[in-house]
C-alpha cells in the first residue's frame, strides 16, 4: 500500500484541498482527507497522447524496438505523458509488424504507460500526405487487414482517408476493435460523413493535411467542426494552427470532443537540432520542425507545454486543459480506468508546480524515473 497527500488535488472533474490518495498494486483504493503533512503541489491525472512518433532520440519508425519505447515513454513521462499510443506513420508492412511485435510485447510484460499502438496510414491520401512517404501510400490489402486483427496490441488507432478506405472498410475495421480517426484527406465532405457514419470517430491533427472548410464544400475540416459526436486531436504549439482557429474549435465542438496531442518526433526531451526521416533531415526550428521543402514535419510539443499553451495563449480554464490532456482522450480511447484520479482507476497521476510545470508523475503507482 501506498499513500500521497498533496495541497491541491484535480480528480478530473473538481478541484479539493488537502487529500490523501491510497493506492494498492498500482490501482487506486481510497480518497481521504489529508491528516498530516501534505505535499505542496496540484495533483492530477496522468496525460494520454494518442499520437507520439518518437522522443528521448527516438524514433518509432526507425527503431521499431523495446527499448525505443522506454526511451520514448522516459522522454515524455518527464512531461506528465503516463500513457501513449506509439506512433507508426506510414512505411512497409514489416516495418509496421515490427512495432506491433515491439507493442504485444510490452504489453504482454506490463511496460509501464504503453497501452496500444497508432498506426498514422499508410491508407492515406497523396494530395495531403505532409512528410509520409509517397511510395508507402497503399491501398488496404490483406497484410495490412492481418496486422489490424491482432488482440494483443492493446489499443488500435488507425489514421486513414476516407476517399482511399471505404465505409465498408471502415465498418470491417471497427468490427475488429480498429478504432479510426479520418486524416491526411482530401476528401470532399460527403465522403467524410460517409466515413463518420460507418464507424469513424476521430480526426487526425485538425486542420493540418486534411481538406478546408469553404463556404461550398465544407471539406473535412468543415465536417470535423460541425459533427458533435467525434473527437479532434489538437496540435497546441503554436505551429500547428493559428490561435484563431485553435478558438475556433474550442468555440465550436462540445466540451469534452477536443483532446491535446503532441505528434511528438524524436527531439523531444534532448537538445537535438535535426534528424532523419525516410533519408531527409528534419531540421528544428527552437520548438518547430520542418523538413527541406518547409512543411512541417511533426512537433518537439511535449502535453505539459500544450496544457501550458491552452491556459496562457487561448484562454482555456485550467480544469478544461487538463481534460484535455486526460480525461478527453481516455474517453475516445475507451480506457475507463485512465483519465481520473478516482477509486478503483489506475494510479496515473502528475504533480505540477503553479506554473503548470511538472514535478513527479506516477504511473500504475510507480514513479518514474525521470523525475527522480
Amino acid at each position: 500500500m501506498q499513500q500521497l497527500s498533496v495541497s491541491r488535488l484535480f480528480d478530473g472533474e473538481k478541484w479539493y484541498d488537502n487529500l490523501s490518495v491510497t493506492f494498492v498494486d498500482g490501482v487506486i483504493q481510497a480518497i481521504e482527507p489529508a491528516t498530516g503533512a501534505v505535499t505542496q503541489g496540484m495533483l492530477v491525472p496522468g496525460f494520454v497522447d494518442v499520437q507520439v512518433n518518437g522522443g528521448g532520440g527516438a524514433l518509432f519508425n526507425a527503431t521499431p524496438t523495446r527499448q525505443a519505447l522506454r526511451t520514448m515513454l522516459r522522454a515524455h513521462a518527464r512531461f506528465g505523458t503516463t500513457a501513449m499510443l506509439p506512433t507508426v506513420i506510414t512505411d512497409q508492412l514489416d516495418v509496421m509488424q515490427n512495432a506491433a511485435d515491439a507493442i504485444a510485447q510490452a504489453i504482454a510484460d506490463n511496460e509501464p504507460g504503453i497501452i496500444g499502438v497508432h498506426f498514422e496510414g499508410p491508407h492515406l491520401s497523396v494530395p495531403k500526405k505532409g512528410v509520409h512517404p509517397e511510395q508507402h501510400i497503399r491501398q488496404l490489402s490483406a497484410g495490412e487487414l492481418a496486422l489490424y486483427s491482432r488482440k494483443d496490441l492493446g489499443i488500435k488507432l488507425l489514421t486513414v482517408a476516407p476517399e482511399n478506405v471505404s465505409p465498408a472498410q471502415i465498418r470491417q475495421l471497427t468490427e475488429l476493435n480498429v478504432i479510426v480517426c479520418l486524416g491526411h484527406s482530401n476528401a470532399d465532405s460527403a465522403t467524410v460523413q460517409a466515413a463518420l457514419n460507418a464507424g469513424a470517430t476521430g480526426f487526425t491533427h485538425l486542420y493540418n493535411a486534411m481538406s478546408p472548410l469553404t463556404s461550398r464544400e465544407p471539406g473535412m475540416v468543415g465536417v470535423a467542426l460541425a459533427d458533435p459526436h467525434s473527437w479532434c486531436g489538437v496540435i497546441f504549439d503554436g505551429y500547428h494552427m493559428h490561435p484563431l482557429a485553435a478558438k475556433v474549435a474550442l468555440a465550436a465542438k462540445p466540451a469534452g470532443k477536443l483532446m491535446l496531442v503532441t505528434d511528438a518526433m524524436s527531439p523531444v526531451g534532448t537538445d537535438a537540432t535535426e534528424f532523419d526521416l525516410f533519408g531527409g533531415k528534419v531540421v528544428r526550428h527552437g520548438n518547430k520542425l520542418t523538413d527541406a521543402e518547409g512543411r512541417l514535419a511533426g512537433s518537439v510539443l511535449d502535453m505539459a507545454a500544450a496544457v501550458r499553451y491552452a491556459i496562457e495563449s487561448l484562454d482555456v480554464a485550467p480544469d478544461e486543459a487538463l481534460r484535455m490532456a486526460s480525461l478527453y482522450p481516455a474517453q475516445f480511447l475507451h480506457a475507463s480506468h485512465l483519465g481520473k484520479i478516482a477509486v478503483g482507476y489506475q494510479a496515473d497521476m502528475v504533480l505540477l508546480d503553479p506554473n503548470w510545470q511538472v514535478r513527479q508523475n506516477w504511473i500504475a503507482g510507480q514513479q518514474s524515473d525521470s523525475n527522480r
